[in-house]
């Protein structure tokens, strides 16, 4: 059986999403990055998501489509798997275009994942063990970074936190008490596209 996300936890998703947004801009604009006339597409970095709840999200997205633009997503998401899976056997870092994007653009941008709206800016996340990380960006805001900020940790960064204990609060709630039973996930989009929406493991 399919595992759905209730429209309540949907909702709260979006919100995320939106207070993501609203935080990316204002640090964007502080720095004074855009993706405009950038020589580089972002959707081909290597992403891996570990949420049930955002891989519901995504299939919310996929199950709008008309068939054949599916089938035709579905058909790249196979072949993005194969090219990553080729490239880690090989020991080296999978750069293929994500099965979403299209022209430069991503077919699926309202039900884009937590990692590809926050792609870009500097970003700081606090683990549950005390741990500060500070991510630096893309490389366009690392030289945006580096030829206004000294040192570069001075420039203005997302703070993720908070955000990410709210999808943490959404995966709790729709795993509910049988979360236990399920396995951890370590997926790319495309791997979430080529299994299909996720399943219920709690009988």
């Amino acid at each position: 059986m399919e595992l759905k996300l209730p429209p309540e936890l949907v909702v709260e998703m979006e919100a995320i999403y939106t207070a993501m947004a609203a935080g990316y801009d204002t640090v964007a604009e502080a720095i004074g990055l855009t993706c405009d006339q950038c020589p580089d597409n972002c959707c081909d970095s290597w992403f891996l998501h570990y949420t049930y709840s955002e891989w519901a999200y995504l299939w919310l997205g996929l199950a709008q489509l008309d068939p054949a633009r599916l089938e035709t997503i579905c058909q790249r998401a196979s072949e993005y798997v194969h090219l990553s899976q080729q490239a880690l056997a090989a020991d080296t870092r999978p750069q293929t275009m994500c099965p979403l994007n299209e022209a430069g653009r991503c077919q699926l941008y309202h039900h884009r994942l937590m990692i590809c709206r926050s792609h870009g800016v500097p970003a700081t996340l606090t683990s549950p063990n005390g741990r500060r990380q500070r991510f630096p960006g893309c490389f366009r805001c690392q030289e945006m970074v580096h030829a206004r900020y000294s040192p570069p940790e001075l420039a203005p960064a997302m703070e993720r936190t908070a955000l990410l204990r709210r999808l943490v609060q959404v995966e709790q709630q729709l795993l509910g008490a049988g979360r236990a039973q399920y396995p951890k996930i370590r997926l790319s989009i495309a791997e979430m596209i080529v299994q299909g929406p996720p399943q219920r493991h709690d009988g």
